[in-house]
């Protein structure tokens, strides 16, 4: 080889290693930088919203702690629409913030889909210029070459450029790992984009709720206190029948349920529906079911509570179908579940999830583990904000529509077989 082509072989060769460990991302880097500043200014207005959100939900749980007034019961609408208009901003924030996230790792995509590009037309390349070097035979190279040394020479040159090619497989192998993370990464964050809209859309319904809920009072009550204390010494009246009502029925229900289709206990089998997790009541013969007999009829309760401010999210406890959903105060005010949704998992169990403020999902719903599917609330018969829980015997729970006598109205809402409620806690 001459000395010529050899300076032109190790330009190129050099070239080539030039363009691996500086990919065309680079190109990118001051679009992306900016966005994590965007992202960053978001993040900040998010903490100063939640310190704002945490002082309210303190007066929330200071009025809550006091006796129930209408006064009370007002100032705590009040609060929790501000509350509500707060979280509604956060909500805004993370849903910019996402998106911003998203755009950042399309960018990135680009990129290295490039660079991927680039580095095989690069790798191809060497290839041949490898294929001509050792398509020569021992005795041609040494004719084509003037001197010994030079022929060494092409030889080391060989060897360069095949530890060369190794090195940009293993550049492209690195490449190609990082975009199948990026896009894995993205295709999270647009799930958790998806569940953010529907959240937001779900506090404004919930906000516009209280403001009307507040009227409502209003108007009933003809702010007096005594005309408050009346109603809800009603509610507890028609609560009270409604559920022995109900007790009657599902004890003469007697539904087949085979044991072998149930999964096997164990601490993982569903998700917990809420985020931050405060059990209020057990299942079961609890000391407020002994202590108020007349609101289980002595069957004690039939799922967990959840303490949860009004507009938490409430989460699918795992893959399933929406087997459906409705509002048992249209028939019933204030006597039942309230707003709830009922859900088909697919290994032996279905939850129900109760007292909510919205409903964002409706029957026949795919949902995923962790799927926003409404917010928690405050409806149907409820002591305070907080998620009714329970998990039933697929077989042995059905939606069925019922006249109560009590109410004077068709409800319909989940009725199971007694022996089909199940402890939550068992698959939590």
């Amino acid at each position: 080889m001459s000395h010529r082509c050899k300076i032109f072989f190790l330009s190129f060769l050099l070239c080539l290693i030039f363009s691996v460990v500086l990919p065309k991302s680079v190109l990118f880097a001051d679009t992306i930088d900016e966005l994590r500043v965007k992202i960053a200014e978001r993040e900040d207005a998010i903490k100063a919203l939640e310190i704002e959100i945490a002082k309210t939900q303190a007066d929330i749980d200071n009025t809550r702690g006091q006796q129930k007034t209408l006064a009370n019961t007002i100032k705590t609408l009040d609060n929790e629409r501000k509350k509500l208009l707060s979280e509604i901003k956060v909500t805004t924030q993370k849903i910019n913030a996402r998106e911003l996230e998203i755009e950042s790792l399309g960018i990135g995509i680009q990129s290295k889909t490039l660079s991927i590009s680039n580095n095989k037309e690069s790798l191809a390349e060497m290839l041949r210029v490898k294929d001509i070097l050792e398509s020569q035979s021992t005795l041609t190279a040494l004719l084509n070459n003037s001197a010994l040394s030079d022929y060494w020479d092409a030889i080391h040159d060989t060897i360069l450029l095949s530890a060369t090619i190794e090195n940009q497989i293993e550049q492209l192998k690195s490449i190609k790992d990082n975009l199948e993370t990026d896009m894995t990464e993205a295709e999270s964050i647009r799930r958790e984009l998806s569940n953010l809209s529907r959240r937001l859309s779900g506090q404004k319904e919930v906000a516009d709720g209280t403001l009307s809920q507040k009227q409502k009072i209003l108007t009933a009550t003809k702010n007096k206190e005594s005309e408050y204390q009346k109603i809800l010494n009603q509610q507890v009246a028609i609560r009270n029948t409604f559920e022995k009502e109900l007790s009657d029925f599902e004890s003469q229900l007697n539904f087949a349920i085979d044991p072998s289709g149930l999964p096997t206990t164990g601490a993982g089998v569903l998700g917990w529906p809420l985020d931050k997790i405060k059990i209020t009541q057990y299942f079961g013969n609890t000391d407020f079911a002994a202590t108020h007999p007349q609101l289980y009829s002595g069957g004690g309760h039939n799922g967990i509570d959840l303490g949860a401010a009004i507009g938490t999210s409430v989460k699918s406890a795992s893959d399933g179908v929406v087997k459906g959903a409705g509002n048992t105060d249209t028939a019933c005010p204030g006597a039942a579940y309230g707003k709830w949704i009922l859900v088909e998992h697919n290994n032996g169990l279905s939850t129900l999830y109760a007292h909510l403020s919205v409903i964002s999902v409706s029957a026949g719903s795919v949902v995923k583990s962790g799927d926003t599917i409404g917010l928690s609330g405050n409806t149907g018969y409820s002591t305070g904000p907080h998620l009714h829980f329970t998990v039933y015997a697929t077989q042995g729970v059905r939606i069925m529509d019922r006249k109560s006598k009590v109410c004077n109205g068709v409800y319909n809402m989940p009725v199971a077989d007694l022996k089909a409620y199940l402890n939550p806690l068992s698959y939590l």
